[in-house]
Parts: C-alpha cells; sequence; structure tokens
C-alpha cells in the first residue's frame, strides 16, 4: 500500500480532504499557495473561489459523515476545469494552467504506474 499524506483544505464551502501520494502532497500545498497569490492578478469575472491550503498530515480519522476525502486526481481535474474556464484578457493564464497540468499529469503517471505494480 503506498503512502498517503493528506492535505487539509479551508474554504467557504467549509473544510475538505485531498488523499494525494505522499511524494506529490507538497506539490499540491505549493500549488495552492502559488494559485492564491496569483489568483487576485486574474481580471475576469469568472475566477473561481480557491480554499487555503491550511495543513497536511498522514492520517485522517473523519468522525463528521458529512466530510469526504477527495483522491488527488479528482481534485486536480476539477481544479484544471475550473482555471480552463477563465475567460481571461490581461493575465497570462497559462502558466497557472501549465502548473495545473504538470501535477495534474505527474499524478496520472503515479497511479498508472501503481497500478501496474
Amino acid at each position: 500500500m503506498p503512502q498517503m499524506r493528506f492535505i487539509i483544505l479551508s474554504g467557504a464551502e467549509g473544510v475538505s480532504f485531498v488523499e494525494m501520494p505522499a511524494s506529490h502532497a507538497y506539490q499540491l500545498s505549493a500549488l495552492n499557495l502559488r494559485l492564491h497569490k496569483e489568483i487576485d492578478k486574474l481580471t475576469a469575472s469568472n475566477v473561481p473561489t480557491l480554499p487555503y491550503a491550511i495543513a497536511e498530515c498522514d492520517n485522517v480519522d473523519l468522525h463528521d459523515k458529512s466530510l469526504t476525502i477527495h483522491s488527488g486526481l479528482d481534485y486536480l481535474n476539477q481544479l484544471e476545469q475550473s482555471f480552463s474556464a477563465i475567460e481571461e484578457k490581461s493575465y497570462p493564464l497559462i502558466s497557472l494552467l501549465t502548473e495545473i497540468r504538470a501535477l495534474q499529469a505527474q499524478l496520472e503517471q503515479w497511479y498508472e504506474e501503481e497500478m501496474e505494480g
């Protein structure tokens, strides 16, 4: 069983948990920080609201049944869809999308290798 980590996100919709391979968890936290640093520079009207990565941990035992754990790949797919839908004219959005897609591709490769092994 591969080592997994959990990134805890907090935003307008409450707290959520994203499960990532331990080898890639820090990349999601760093991506979240980078997106928050740049999101205010976007001028489009359809900029998504992003939760903040507030913590990482090795294990999560959820006691609140309303909370769920999302797979990292599902989270990144949703993030990519949200950012690719932005109609930005002034800011070079492609650099943010490139970072999202790079981590997305790394996770896809990780899952493929896990399934083979």
